[in-house]
């Protein structure tokens, strides 16, 4: 193997200009590749992160009601035009039981019951309809980065506490510290002390929600005990679809997935990912056919030497490992030129484009990337080095 290696470094040393530009091509394709793919991976996580972080991955709550129909008397046929009933606020059945349950799937990260429902805020002569949620704080904050998001007062939901979010404040003209009368209807209604300010960054949600802790929130809706649903989180989210068709069937009860209710994201996710893909394939292609094109024109032109080293001994095992071996080297020291030059792009655009988004990048996807390239530049060399693995010595040497 030596020989071989000792004869493609000399044959790329010839080239210099062609060496030179062919390492250029493959490092541009090969910089252009990792910085789109880190930067398609940062857009997307940054836009899941703003789009599920104000939201559970699955929601389960109890089945939808059905009216009762009583069956058609034997021999008889009954034609039904059933309406769908009117939902009411309902409890989970058993839920303790059930997110017991689902504290025990390895998927799930993290499980919270909520308690929920409509209501009227308060203040002087204003009122605004708000949707009140009741929570267990220590789960909670599991699913939603709540604590993060207050912008003022604190994290607290002791009796009589609520958190409001920023818009609902600024209508009803409230601050840290402010009475707030809550109204549910049919007669339960309650005050309470704003402990904090929060700005999810969604504005019907820093318009309309108001948090309590779930007793209050029970109380107030009439549900003593109750969770009217089972907030869920997973460690991986593009499993919710299958997971949420999983806990269906496992509890009996209605779950749905992030999935379903954004398949507008979702969509824009596939076509991010399919736009990488076909990029990908393209800067694939053009390396493959710079690097076969180069190599090509390298074989005619050492023609006459590869006549002499095949009439000197060498077999043609060993001038087909000699043009792999080009075409090896010129994708690997391309992709680790194309791997630095996207570094140096990546950290631009995190220093200058912070507000944005950032950019993470894995140090596996440069390993790729360096992977992907050199074999490409070996099958790319394969019909150069086996056109001149073939070539006769006589003619070889007789070739002008």
């Amino acid at each position: 193997m030596w020989i071989e290696w000792t004869l493609a470094t000399r044959f790329l040393r010839e080239g210099k200009t062609q060496s030179t530009l062919i390492l250029v091509g493959i490092a541009v394709g090969v910089a252009v590749l990792v910085f789109l793919t880190a930067l398609i991976t940062g857009l997307q996580n940054n836009i899941i992160d703003r789009t599920l972080g104000t939201q559970a991955h699955i929601k389960v709550q109890p089945p939808k009601e059905r009216n009762l129909i009583a069956p058609a008397p034997p021999g008889h046929v009954q034609l039904v035009l059933e309406d769908q009933r009117a939902q009411r606020l309902r409890s989970i059945n058993n839920w303790q039981q059930v997110r017991d349950v689902l504290d025990g799937l390895p998927q799930l990260s993290a499980v919270s019951p909520l308690i929920s429902g409509p209501a009227f805020a308060r203040r002087g002569q204003a009122s605004m309809p708000v949707s009140l949620l009741g929570i267990d704080p220590p789960r909670y904050r599991r699913i939603i980065a709540l604590e993060e998001a207050i912008v003022a007062g604190a994290f607290r939901l002791q009796a009589h506490d609520a958190l409001i979010g920023r818009q609902l404040a600024a209508d009803l003209g409230l601050r840290v510290g402010d009475k707030l009368r809550l109204d549910a209807g049919q007669g339960q209604e309650s005050v309470v002390s704003v402990a904090g300010i929060f700005q999810l960054g969604v504005r019907e949600l820093d318009t309309r929600y108001v948090y309590l802790g779930m007793q209050q929130a029970q109380s107030l809706l009439n549900l003593p005990g109750a969770a009217t649903s089972l907030d869920l989180k997973l460690h991986h989210i593009f499993e919710a679809q299958t997971m949420a068709t999983h806990i269906s069937r496992l509890t009996g009860l209605q779950a749905q997935s992030w999935i379903e209710t954004n398949t507008q994201l979702m969509n824009a996710l596939q076509s991010q990912r399919l736009s990488t893909q076909m990029i990908s394939s393209f800067v694939a292609l053009s390396v493959a056919l710079g690097i076969a094109s180069v190599l090509a024109v390298s074989v005619v032109q050492r023609t006459r030497e590869i006549g002499i080293l095949r009439a000197m001994g060498a077999s043609r095992q060993q001038m087909l490992r000699v043009f792999l071996l080009q075409g090896a080297m010129f994708g690997l020291v391309g992709s680790l030129l194309g791997s630095l030059a996207s570094y140096g792009l990546v950290a631009i655009f995190n220093n200058f484009s912070a507000q944005l988004f950032y950019i993470p990048l894995d140090p596996w996807l440069a390993v790729l990337a360096a992977g992907l390239a050199t074999a490409t530049g070996i099958v790319a060399a394969a019909i150069p080095a086996r056109r001149a693995a073939t070539l006769d010595p006589v003619q070889a040497i007789r070739h002008v």
